[in-house]
């Protein structure tokens, strides 16, 4: 049974449906699209809801084993940014913003929030529970 809610029950369906090394998308407002993968639009007003809130819900249900981000979302002092869930000890695996939107066409889903930060996007590979 169930133990947690999500934001949203389609996303509740895609985290459930996930296979070993399927990918998952959260990403900022202005983050395109590509065809191809399922969409899911949660954005309700600027910065609402905030990636972080997304992403906090959806390691609560998703077992992650690697993650992607773009290197522009790191700062001039090559940290982290603030959105980044430090606590889940994966080291993410950076690559070129141009790089981070070709590997989006080969997400199972995308889920746009309302986040206005740029290069506020995370690629989250699902992983195996044992």
């Amino acid at each position: 049974m169930k133990r947690t809610a999500l934001l949203h029950a389609e996303l509740s369906q895609v985290i459930a449906s996930l296979g070993h090394g399927d990918m998952l998308v959260l990403g900022d407002a202005g983050l395109p699209i590509p065809d191809g993968p399922r969409r899911i639009d949660l954005a309700v007003a600027r910065g609402v809801p905030r990636l972080a809130d997304v992403l906090e819900a959806v390691l609560s249900e998703m077992q992650v084993e690697g993650i992607v981000i773009a290197g522009e979302a790191l700062g001039d002092d090559k940290r982290l940014p603030g959105w980044y869930p430090q606590s889940l000890g994966i080291a993410p695996q950076t690559v070129s913003h141009e790089e981070f939107k070709r590997r989006t066409a080969t997400a199972r889903a995308m889920v746009r929030t309302g986040e206005c930060t740029p290069y506020a996007n995370i690629i989250l590979v699902a992983g195996v529970s044992f």
